[in-house]
């Protein structure tokens, strides 16, 4: 059986810090002055992508799993013809739909009904074919009051919706989807991704998915991509792949610490200590998260909080602790104050924290620090039917809190 994609060497160079010519004008211009004055432009090269070889058969979904920066979104360029690589090839049998990014791929100018002709066509579908499936693609997409409104107008997220339901019933043979999804809502997204797995299983078309939800490639995917710097760190079983990504990538950023000299107290650590390794949390089992706190002079009345962020920059968990007494006065030194939580319940996904450090009486804020710790959530035995995800914030307060003096400062005269 031939192979949907057949990827051999590919890799892609970029020179950073070199301007580019938007005319023959500008083109002529800056060829004249590297010859008078010579090159004053200093250029760096930038391997996005370094020899990539792989292999997906049809009806397979894959998913594509890495950090910012791995070469994630370069690598589908290639494979969706948006870009050409720099070395090596790859080869595509059938017909390719790609959602890479909210922008791309519609016409602003043109209405959501004039895109979706537009894009049948561009699949090479005819006119009857397209029309065929118009009122299924609008009813899932959820916007059909706008159909006939230039999509320069609509919402990221009605830009997604309907472009998701384009490139999923317009019967592409090979099915490209990036992060973009987590511009949806939680419903709609639990909806693409039914329609994925039905694409994969019952239509038997590729289906390749770039994802931060573990939880949600562990459901779709048999096998997964883990990409390093460009590289192929690991290709195969999809369990197998989320445990080299935890392993090899994802602690590295497990822990904040900030040891910097401060003038006012500040959180210089703080970790959260998952149920399970490599930072994955259980659905329902317990959870801590150790905050290390310097107070460089004596000082009355702390107020630590911090935020769980879900993966839509969206806090669905909010808890505080106040010194038990406003005035209480804690001598300068190291403290570590530990909050534990008896039983996690937030739905499967991947979290981060953002701390608040503030004096009680005055409500000064100290500090700030947003984007760290981040930890993942699956619901392994929890029932199907249950909901996968909600923005709903809860203020928790049964959390047990104990601080602990960790190292006195002294002062020398």
């Amino acid at each position: 059986m031939q192979n949907a994609i057949t990827a051999t060497g590919l890799s892609k160079k970029y020179h950073i810090g070199t301007r580019r010519s938007s005319s023959f004008r500008e083109t002529l211009a800056a060829s004249f002055r590297k010859l008078l004055q010579g090159s004053t432009e200093k250029s760096t090269e930038f391997w996005a992508l370094k020899n990539v070889s792989f292999e997906v058969k049809p009806g397979e979904v894959i998913g594509i799993i890495g950090k910012n920066g791995a070469g994630k979104s370069t690598l589908l360029k290639i494979l969706s013809r948006i870009t050409p690589p720099t070395e090596g090839r790859a080869e595509i049998n059938g017909r390719i739909a790609s959602l890479l990014e909210v922008g791309t791929g519609f016409h602003p100018e043109l209405t959501g009904r004039e895109n979706i002709y537009m894009n049948g066509a561009i699949l090479g579908m005819r006119r009857q074919e397209i029309k065929n499936k118009f009122d299924e693609i609008v009813a899932f997409s959820g916007i059909e009051p706008f159909i006939d409104t230039p999509v320069k107008r609509y919402s990221s997220g009605m830009y997604v919706r309907l472009a998701f339901a384009v490139a999923a019933h317009l019967e592409p043979e090979i099915l490209i989807v990036d992060e973009v999804l987590a511009v949806g809502d939680a419903e709609f997204q639990k909806k693409c991704l039914g329609k994925m797995k039905d694409v994969s299983e019952q239509e038997g078309r590729t289906v390749l998915f770039v994802s931060h939800n573990m939880q949600a490639l562990s459901v779709l995917t048999k096998s997964s991509m883990v990409l390093e710097h460009g590289e192929i760190g690991y290709y195969g079983d999809t369990k197998n792949a989320i445990s080299y990504y935890f392993d090899n990538l994802w602690k590295q950023e497990a822990v904040y610490k900030n040891e910097a000299a401060s003038s006012h107290p500040s959180v210089t650590q703080a970790e959260v200590i998952t149920s399970e390794a490599n930072n994955l949390q259980l659905h329902g089992k317990p959870l801590a998260v150790k905050f290390r706190i310097h107070i460089p002079h004596e000082q009355r009345g702390l107020a630590l909080s911090f935020q769980v962020i879900n993966n839509r920059n969206i806090p669905v968990l909010h808890i505080w602790h106040f010194d038990t007494e406003l005035n209480e006065c804690h001598e300068k030194g190291d403290y570590e104050w530990t909050c534990s939580i008896p039983s996690l319940r937030l739905y499967m996904g991947r979290y981060h924290l953002k701390i608040y450090l503030s004096e009680t009486s005055s409500k000064v804020l100290f500090e700030t620090i947003d984007q760290v710790c981040p930890f993942e959530v699956s619901m392994m035995g929890v029932p199907r039917d249950f909901p996968w995800e909600s923005d709903a914030c809860v203020y928790l307060e049964d959390a047990n809190w104990n601080t602990v003096l960790l190292e006195r400062s002294y002062s020398h005269s």
